[in-house]
This record gives C-alpha cells, structure tokens and sequence, in this order.
C-alpha cells in the first residue's frame, strides 16, 4: 500500500498543482480588470503596433478568456504584413522578429512557418541581430529559448549566431555597477531587467550567475522607498513591471526581502499606477490610460500570478501544444487527464 502510495504521490506532484503559498487578491483582480480593458481596447490586433505582440502574448498566457478568433486575428494580420513586405519584418530592427515569434508561439502557433516565412532565420545572423546594440541580442535569446528552438542555419549570415554569443555580448555589455542600459553607460531598469530575464536560463554557467548576482545587488540598492525605480528622472510603471517579470524568471518571490523597502515591494508599485477601468499609468505625473504601459503591467501581473501557482514562468512556453494548436489552458488540461490515466492504470495494477 506505501508503494501504491508513493506512486500516485510521485505522479499527481508531476501535474504541477502547487498551493499559492504567497496568493494575493488583489494579483486575480488586477488580471481580470486589465485583461478585460486591453481586450475592448484592442480590437484588432496586428503586427508591429501597441496593442499588438504584447497584448496577445500577455492575453495567451493569462488564461483570460478572449473572444472566439481574437489570437487569429492577430495571426492572419500578420500573415498579410508579411506577404505584403516579402517575409521583411524590419531590416535592422530584429527585435520585430522576437516579439512575432514570442507572440506567435504564446497561441500555440509554429514561428518557422508564418505563411510559409521562416521568423527564425534572422535571428540566425548574429551582427545583423546585434546592429541595434544588446536589445536585438536581448530578444533573440528570449524569443528562441520561449519554444527552446534550434538555431536555424543561415546561409547568407557572414557571423552565425549560437545562443553562446548572444549571452557572451549581453555579458560584455554589463557596465561595472552590474547593470545594462542601451547606450552601455549608467543604469536602465527596464534593459536591466530584460537582460536579466535573457539569462536566467543560464545561470549553471558561473560568469552568468556572477553578473546575475552583482545585477540583483545593485537593483535592490537602487530600489525606491515606494518599491519602483528612477528611470530617467521619473518613476515609471514599466520599470517595475520588467523587474517583476525578471525575478519571476529568476525564482525570485515579489516579496524577497532584498526588494521590500519601507514596507512596500514591485508589486505594491507597479499596482498603484493601476486605474479604475483597469489601465495603467505610465507615470504618476500624468494619470491617463498609456496602453504600452498597460500591455507590460498586464505580462508583469501574469507572470507573479504563474510564479505563485508554480506555474511555467511567463516566457517558458514549453506547456504550449504547438502541434495541436491548443490553447494553454487546453493544453494544460490534456496534461492532467494524462496524469489521471497513469494513476488509472496504477491501481488497476495495484488491483491485479
């Protein structure tokens, strides 16, 4: 019966139900308010715009229900850029190409086959990639670590990327404060933070867990009293919204100690720039709806909201069934009942 026991023990932990151990109210409540907004917002999602990649990304992983055909919208917006640009989303900003195909494989869709253009292979070119400096390097290793694809070969790229060279120049550009920013001098939060999130995945490596640490140092020390940053001169909404996502992505709880100040943390922050009708602020200074602040705010609350529930992080999207395009939660479904046949056809065993 211990063995029986054990078993099924072993197996329903697999599911990855997990208790929400730091649950906080008003996390579900800020994703039903916001999800709600940026859907009778943007009503068509498309390509290349504010209220496009993000707001169908941070939508797909919130598990919010959208209306019926809302991700296809998106999908076939972009198919018809692509067709009428020949397969060209940019041709020096290949950050264009991350965000389509993070966007693209949060609805289960395959990047490699976008109407029949690969998003992929650009980013297979490692000096066209980092021509706009460590954003372009930045985006390439989420956007290819989100579904955990291969490197395509790229025929016509002089310098091949690998995913080593993208962490190797996102490491050469950390200033001696431990930070990142575009220009390479001072501190950006929000670069900072994205940089932060482009290497989680691999901090086995001891000069990547180096620079993560002395990152996560300088960050507390720069942490306001209210729990934001400075950014430029003003405090801003999307500053705490990327750091949240980075210590989701780093197994870092919003209420480590190191960034609690006076009480307040990100979480405490990035909500006090929430209004009534579920918008986000950009800063205090001007308290109007601002939806690029409002898509960021929204994948930051989402990717708490995971983390709490043990959930993948925000841009592991390996509990996406690409091949049958189904949704997340569809997809996480099919998962549990194939957990439930194993314990199943444990106990018949156990019975016989």
């Amino acid at each position: 019966m211990k063995k029986i026991t054990a078993l099924l023990l072993c197996i329903l932990l697999s599911i990855n139900l997990s208790i929400a151990f730091c649950y906080d109210s008003r996390v579900d409540s800020a994703i039903d308010k916001c999800g709600n907004y940026i859907i009778s917002t943007v009503k068509n999602p498309s390509f290349g715009m504010v209220g496009g990649e993000w707001a169908v990304f941070g939508l797909a992983r919130s598990g919010v229900k959208v209306p019926d055909g809302y991700y296809n919208t998106y999908y076939n917006n972009l198919c018809s850029y692509l067709k009428a640009h020949n397969g060209v989303l940019h041709r020096v900003k290949y950050t264009e190409y991350s965000r389509a195909i993070i966007a693209v494989t949060a609805i289960g869709k395959n990047p490699s086959d976008v109407s029949g253009y690969n998003l992929l292979l650009p980013l297979s070119d490692f000096d066209k990639t980092i021509k706009q400096g460590i954003n372009g390097a930045i985006w390439a290793l989420i956007a290819l670590d989100s579904g955990n694809y291969a490197i395509d070969e790229n025929v016509n790229a002089v310098n091949p990327a690998t995913r080593e060279k993208y962490v190797d120049y996102i490491l050469s550009k950390q200033t001696s404060e431990g930070t990142w920013s575009l220009s390479g001098e001072g501190t950006d939060p929000d670069i900072t933070a994205m940089a932060l999130v482009a290497l989680s995945k691999y901090k086995k490596r001891q000069d990547v867990k180096d620079a993560l640490t002395k990152a996560i140092i300088k960050m507390s020390e720069l942490q306001t009293s209210s729990g934001g940053y400075i950014t430029e001169g003003t405090e801003s909404s999307e500053s705490s919204a990327q750091m949240l996502v980075a210590l989701s992505e780093l197994g870092i709880s919003y209420t480590d100690s190191r960034f609690t100040k006076n009480g307040n943390n990100l979480l405490t922050n990035l909500l006090s720039f929430m209004l009534p009708d579920g918008s986000f602020c950009h800063t205090k200074a001007k308290k109007e709806a601002n939806l690029m602040a409002t898509e960021q705010a929204f994948y930051a609350v989402v990717s708490v909201n995971r983390a709490t529930k043990g959930e993948n992080t925000l841009y592991n999207m390996s509990d996406i069934a690409k091949k049958d395009n189904l949704s997340y939660n569809e997809s996480y479904i099919s998962v549990v009942i194939e957990k439930l046949k194993l314990i199943t056809e444990a106990l018949n065993r156990a019975k016989g």
